[in-house]
């Protein structure tokens, strides 16, 4: 899989995300600063809630752009990323039923998933972004090749095991 095409991928994912809150940031605020909406008594609320949401659209556009600065500082030439599972590292686990998953070891935007061509089997392949704070994540940082990794997902142990790190 082309680990640069990915992060290329992800960045522009991750602009696309940007974009989205900055204009759901702008709406929110057009609604607070409506002059449509001041109160007219006690109970009408509307101006008040909706200046609560542009504050927390506006701090989902500072999250979005700490995504984005985090992404672009990633190093993938990192000789430690094929190594052993680190950030920027790209991971294949297969697990007890021979299924294959991959995994990009990011340093945010966890859960986030990117379409990708594996260039073995010609076929799509998810990639999931999975970040070091994440259950997964926390199993199988540092872990090489080979190592087995256990994870409970809605109470049931999930087994993988390393076939891959690029």
């Amino acid at each position: 899989m082309d680990k640069q095409l990915l992060h290329t991928r992800i960045l522009q994912q991750l602009q696309i995300v940007h974009q989205g809150a900055v204009e759901a940031a702008q709406r929110a605020y057009d609604t607070a600063t409506n002059d449509e909406n001041v109160a007219e008594n006690q109970y009408d609320t509307l101006a008040l809630e909706a200046s609560y949401l542009a504050h927390g659209q506006s701090q989902r556009v500072a999250e979005c752009l700490a995504d984005i600065q985090a992404f672009t500082a990633l190093d993938l030439h990192n000789e430690q990323a094929s190594e052993q599972v680190v950030l920027g590292s790209l991971v294949q686990l297969i697990d007890e039923d021979d299924n294959t998953r991959w995994v990009f070891f990011g340093p945010s935007a966890g859960g986030m998933k990117i379409m990708m061509r594996c260039e073995e089997s010609q076929q799509e392949s998810e990639v999931v972004i999975i970040t070091p704070t994440s259950p997964l994540g926390e199993e199988l940082l540092n872990r090489q090749v080979d190592d087995e990794v256990e994870i409970m997902i809605a109470g049931k142990k999930i087994t993988y095991d390393i076939a891959v790190i690029e």
